[in-house]
């Protein structure tokens, strides 16, 4: 659920004329459209019935029910709805208005910046490779979208160029038909035979990652757009995003602390190297 403030819902409210019941200009049926376009998220649901079940008391309950990050969003493209029909119709916006829109604004950012996906800035590209750099954009828009069940198999792509380049990164030989599963397994026994991790317990988290990944290979050949299949889940898919890009996050913080104590060795041989 959202964690808007009374005060925020007030001028929330007041923005989108909610106060007999409507929402801006809405019908019904465009009020449902454009929620479901902007969220894929049907408004008319039975879970969003609420009192009188009007399209400011189903707002009410969206509000109440779903996650900072899907409110913030809707908030933002009805903000842009407002914004456009005061344009294309020529009128003109009072200076009260323009600091209601003002605030209406700030509480979507704020509300944004709970991502649906914990560790989303974890999704980078890595690398001058133009293709990395297309799918980590995708993927990112996705999930910015409120979409990822829709990248699912982008998601799988983007770790198997990631683990691929964590191998060639450390010289771990693998066959490049090798399924991600297996790429992982062999960079979590590199870690391992280096010391780079301290407890039996991370040890066993990343050989649990590694079956987890066995079977995302699963979800997607079966489950996702890389073919003609129906795919998983919203809520499912949430929780898939956040395993892994929780694991990409862990592995980014041990690869910069190796990279550090890397150069702090290297600059201190070439010191040794220097004659007095």
């Amino acid at each position: 659920m959202s964690d808007l403030s009374s005060i925020e819902k007030v001028k929330l409210e007041k923005m989108f004329d909610m106060e007999a019941g409507y929402v801006l200009d809405f019908s019904n049926r465009t009020f449902q459209e454009f929620i479901i376009e902007n969220t894929n998220i049907d408004i008319s649901d039975g879970k969003y019935d609420y009192a009188s079940g009007s399209k400011a008391n189903r707002l009410r309950t969206f509000w109440a029910k779903e996650s900072n990050y899907t409110v913030g969003k809707l908030i933002s493209d009805l903000l842009e709805y407002w914004k456009t029909k005061k344009q294309i119709n020529y009128i003109e916006i009072s200076q009260a208005y323009q600091a209601l829109f003002d605030d209406c604004y700030t509480i979507a950012e704020r509300l944004k910046q709970d991502s649906i996906v914990e560790n989303i800035d974890a999704i980078q590209p890595y690398s001058n490779d133009k293709e990395f750099s297309v799918l980590a954009k995708s993927i990112r828009e996705s999930i910015q979208n409120n979409e990822p069940e829709v990248a699912l198999d982008r998601l799988h792509t983007y770790m198997v160029k990631y683990t691929k380049k964590l191998c060639d990164k450390h010289g771990i030989s693998y066959d490049k038909n090798k399924p991600l599963h297996s790429l992982f397994g062999e960079y979590v026994n590199y870690l391992r035979q280096n010391r780079f991790i301290e407890s039996q317990m991370t040890e066993k988290i990343l050989k649990h990652s590694t079956k987890i990944l066995d079977d995302f290979n699963h979800v997607r050949n079966h489950q996702s757009l890389a073919h003609d299949n129906p795919i998983l889940n919203y809520h499912e898919s949430v929780l898939i995003f956040n395993n892994v890009s929780s694991a990409i996050k862990f592995i980014e913080a041990i690869e910069a602390e190796q990279s550090e104590v890397d150069e702090q060795e290297e600059v201190q041989a070439e010191w040794d190297e220097i004659s007095f």
